[in-house]
């Protein structure tokens, strides 16, 4: 069953996006990311334009076979027909169809959209609903 981990309060969602993406990538994790399709040009943007240290290989779905077959790192609005069904970082505001091929889910939801907080409280009960157990993780920096 996928393991299904929610993200919440992230201060800024498309550069935690990046960061999420750098660790898979330098921890050996194939990675399929999601979202809408204006999301996913600008994280493709972010991602291009990261400095070279921290650049992380990537292509979007549409892509050659070849590419796709060797990005550790691939954004599709459809991930059901993707190369990877390692880890898939949900951006968007609806459930993916075909989550459960995933080994893992990762739900990241921004500290101030309230319609996003909403839509991922409803994701949140429908993976509850079909049985998935969820960890919770609050992005927000504890300050001393």
């Amino acid at each position: 069953m996928t393991e299904i981990a929610f993200h919440f309060n992230a201060p800024d969602k498309m550069a935690y996006a990046c960061r999420f993406a750098r660790k898979a990538l330098r921890s050996g994790v194939q990675l399929m990311i999601t979202g809408s399709a204006q999301t996913l040009a600008e994280l493709d943007d972010m991602l291009w334009n990261m400095t070279p240290q921290d650049y992380v290989a990537h292509c979007r779905i549409d892509a050659g076979e070849e590419l796709l077959r060797f990005s550790p790192v691939v954004l599709a609005v459809d991930v059901q027909q993707g190369p990877h069904h390692e880890m898939l970082l949900n951006l968007g505001g609806v459930v993916p169809p075909g989550f459960g091929s995933f080994e893992r889910l990762v739900e990241v939801v921004s500290a101030t959209d309230e319609v996003e907080r909403g839509e991922a409280r409803a994701r949140w009960r429908h993976y509850a609903s079909q049985g998935y157990a969820i960890t919770r993780h609050d992005l927000v920096l504890k300050v001393d």
